[in-house]
């Protein structure tokens, strides 16, 4: 027999004193994200910024070769993610090391930490992104963002 149907753990099956911190359930401020129509990750349409986001948003830029061809700086992260798309090829992330950093203040330390990501497509793109948060997640994705803003074209095989 399970715990529940024996009458011990009666908050919901979860052991301690009270399940949810006692104050009913998942009501209240925040919530859980999720957008209209359930579950899953909200996905706003990208409205681009820079020329080079409306070039790539309206189909008149295509390859980031016509990107590396005239030197121009990709400042939106989108950029690299809707060309991607459109040619059905997926940037792998690699943290490739997360480390706390910490700056001396009166009140004593405050740790942030700082990650390095490297991405690439495996058709000769790489791109490594440097950042630092107070937490290791915002610090991972906004380094995967820079990532994605620093991609290089690289040789492939010998030469």
């Amino acid at each position: 027999r399970s715990m529940s149907s024996r009458g011990v753990g009666r908050e919901g099956g979860r052991g301690g004193r009270g399940g949810r911190g006692g104050r009913g359930g998942r009501g209240g401020r925040g919530g859980r994200g999720g957008g209209p129509g359930g579950r899953g990750p909200r996905r706003e349409e990208w409205v681009p910024k820079t020329k080079l986001g409306r070039l790539v948003n309206s189909g008149k830029v295509t390859t980031f070769e016509e990107i590396f061809t005239y030197s121009i700086p990709i400042k939106e992260p989108e950029i690299v993610n809707h060309i991607a798309e459109q040619h059905n090829c997926k940037f792998k992330e690699e943290v490739m090391k997360v480390k706390p950093v910490q700056k001396q203040t009166k009140a004593g330390q405050r740790t942030r930490f700082k990650a390095w990501v490297l991405i690439g497509d495996e058709h000769g793109h790489i791109g490594l992104g440097q950042n630092a948060h107070k937490e290791v997640q915002g610090a991972i994705q906004g380094a995967g963002a820079i990532a994605r803003m620093n991609v290089i074209p690289i040789r492939m095989g010998y030469w």
